[in-house]
This record gives C-alpha cells, sequence and structure tokens, in this order.
C-alpha cells in the first residue's frame, strides 16, 4: 500500500449537497478498490491562479490515502468523466 495525496477542484456553482456528493463519491471509490481514506480536508472556494473556462473560482478539496498502485489511475479516469470535477492532481507521498 503506498500513501497518495489528491488535490482536486470541484466546479463552484453547483449546490452544497452536489459538491459532498462528488467528495463522497470519490472516498468511496477509495475504499471500494481496496484503500483507507486517512483525511478529506475541504478548503472551500477559493480563486483560480488564472480562468479556467471563464470563471475564477472554485472549491479545493484534499484527500489523503493509502492504496494499491493501480487506484491512482482509476481515481483520474473516473474524475475526467466527471463534468463537476475542473482540475485534480494525484501524488504519491514519500
Amino acid at each position: 500500500m503506498n500513501k497518495y495525496q489528491m488535490l482536486f477542484i470541484i466546479e463552484n456553482g453547483i449546490e452544497d449537497e452536489a459538491k459532498e456528493a462528488v467528495i463522497t463519491k470519490y472516498t468511496d471509490l477509495i475504499e471500494s478498490l481496496g484503500g483507507s481514506v486517512s483525511m478529506v480536508d475541504k478548503w472551500g472556494t477559493r480563486k483560480y491562479a488564472y480562468p479556467i473556462n471563464y470563471k475564477t473560482e472554485g472549491y479545493y478539496v484534499l484527500v489523503q490515502f493509502e492504496a494499491a498502485a493501480t487506484v491512482p489511475a482509476e481515481l483520474d479516469r473516473q474524475m475526467r468523466i466527471n463534468e463537476n470535477v475542473v482540475r485534480q492532481m494525484i501524488t504519491k507521498q514519500f
């Protein structure tokens, strides 16, 4: 099991319940793939460094988790499909 950190930005224009649903979807996905989530840190709404799709703010979420080496690729694939996720980045912790 490797330690990973995932930072992703959710579309700011959606309802709070929808934001929570997106966060829950990916934490549940990690656990269903055999990993364990150690921390979910909701940073809230922040300004972008530059406009993305003509928008200047997004909802940032940081998740730390442990999982097998194949899990980050599946997470990345599913996040790219979701239109509510603006950007995502998964890094391995050393």
